[in-house]
């Protein structure tokens, strides 16, 4: 991905949560939520999974650099979306247990030479 697409993306991101999140925030101030069903209770409900679904594809950015191939990409992104910290946990230890002895933890932050 360039610099670019992540510019727009993460762009698009901040720009719509902050103007759902101030919209809800004229529906009912977050501090008098009360549940998921009722009135105007629904809007931070949705808010949150918003906020939780950007955070899931925020870090699939991440997983999208890591994998290079097509299938891994694709399984992953699945796997995260459906799964969510479940499966972006189960990643990192993917990724750490991938790790030689003499590798630091940061290690798994980049893509692994061929």
């Amino acid at each position: 991905m360039n610099k670019n697409v992540l510019r727009l993306l993460f762009g698009f991101i901040f720009a719509s949560l902050l103007a759902y999140t101030s919209w809800a925030s004229t529906r009912q101030p977050v501090w008098e939520w009360r549940g998921f069903a009722i009135q105007p209770d629904n809007w931070w409900t949705i808010a949150t999974l918003v906020d939780a679904y950007y955070g899931f594809l925020t870090f699939y950015v991440w997983v999208f650099y890591k994998e290079t191939r097509a299938l891994a990409r694709l399984g992953w992104f699945v796997a995260i979306m459906l799964l969510g910290n479940m499966a972006m946990s189960a990643y990192v230890l993917w990724q750490l247990a991938r790790l030689r002895d003499d590798e630091p933890a940061s290690a798994i932050l980049v893509r692994r030479s061929a």
